[in-house]
């Protein structure tokens, strides 16, 4: 049954959650550091290497027989399944996308993301839009409009980046499971895909790890906590944050990530992209400024 939403946000709350954001907006340096590894490779290291590093958390905390409960639960283990998929996917393009210098496109995307939110709310909850949301929308899509001919294209890693997570975080909202829980299911169920992608490049003689010094294998080993940490903060603070404020601290990544796309990484940001994403910001100050001024209900999964 509904729960109403807690009266105040508490400190270990908001410092954890911003914590989780703070890491994803710097993990595009970590992903430039192993560069000189495929994109694929260091994609299944980053699941081989979170499911190790899972393992004895879970043991620790006691989690594995309800973790064994959504494995023979049918509807459940789909669900992951699919999240799963949607998570690989826009995993595998981030890291591919910092690799090739186009880190202010995967900005965009999380940018755009509350925003694809509130698009599937609509196709596929049946939510009605407010009119202020509709100005958001419409504010948005100007945004992109112009991101597509300053960049000459469809901005499609954006697209797909906010499109996979929004769908991802659609599932995982209505599939009643902990969050470490599904991360260590995710997890398990392409480990095995990732570890046979592993040991079929070192049959081909392509295996960056092991082979291309300690320094490389290790960097790639952390994969697995940099993956893992960031996600088990968001779930702690999740709990200790009002929606509404966690709506503004997922800001911190994307702006995080933007400025050190220009700062350290000299990707080009000129006046056309400057006002894309203005128009980007202002959809995303309206959508903010509207959840603070409404009462918020949020349900026990979701606090």
């Amino acid at each position: 049954m509904p729960a109403p939403a807690k009266p105040a946000d508490t400190l270990n709350g908001v410092l954890a959650a911003t914590l989780a954001y703070v890491i994803w907006g710097l993990v595009v340096v970590y992903w430039k550091w192993v560069g000189a590894v495929s994109a694929w490779e260091v994609l299944a290291h980053r699941v081989v290497w979170c499911l190790v590093f899972l393992v004895p958390i879970v043991l620790a905390l006691g989690r594995w027989a309800a973790i064994r409960r959504a494995l023979t639960t049918r509807r459940t283990l789909l669900a992951l399944a699919a999240c799963a998929v949607f998570i690989g996917s826009n995993w595998g393009i981030f890291i591919w996308a910092v690799q090739q210098g186009r880190i202010i496109e995967t900005s965009l995307g999380y940018y755009i993301n509350p925003l694809i939110v509130i698009a599937i709310g609509v196709v596929l909850l049946g939510e009605k839009l407010s009119p202020v949301r509709i100005a958001s929308l419409v504010l948005a899509a100007v945004g992109v409009a112009m991101q597509a001919w300053a960049l000459g294209f469809v901005p499609w890693i954006s697209l797909v980046l906010a499109t996979s997570f929004a769908i991802y975080g659609y599932i995982r909202k209505v599939v009643s499971v902990e969050a470490l829980d599904g991360l260590f299911i995710e997890t398990l169920l392409i480990a095995p895909i990732a570890l046979g992608y592993l040991l079929w490049r070192e049959g081909e003689g392509d295996l960056a790890f092991a082979h291309t010094g300690p320094s490389m294998s290790l960097l790639l080993m952390l994969a697995g906590p940099i993956t893992a940490v960031p996600l088990w903060m968001f779930a702690v603070g999740a709990r200790g944050v009002r929606m509404s404020t966690m709506g503004f601290l997922q800001y911190i990544a994307p702006t995080i990530s933007l400025v050190i796309a220009v700062a350290l990484y000299d990707e080009p940001f000129d006046m056309m992209r400057l006002v894309s994403f203005g128009f980007i910001w202002a959809a995303l100050v309206v959508v903010s400024l509207e959840a603070f001024r409404r009462p918020m209900i949020v349900s026990p999964e979701e606090r």
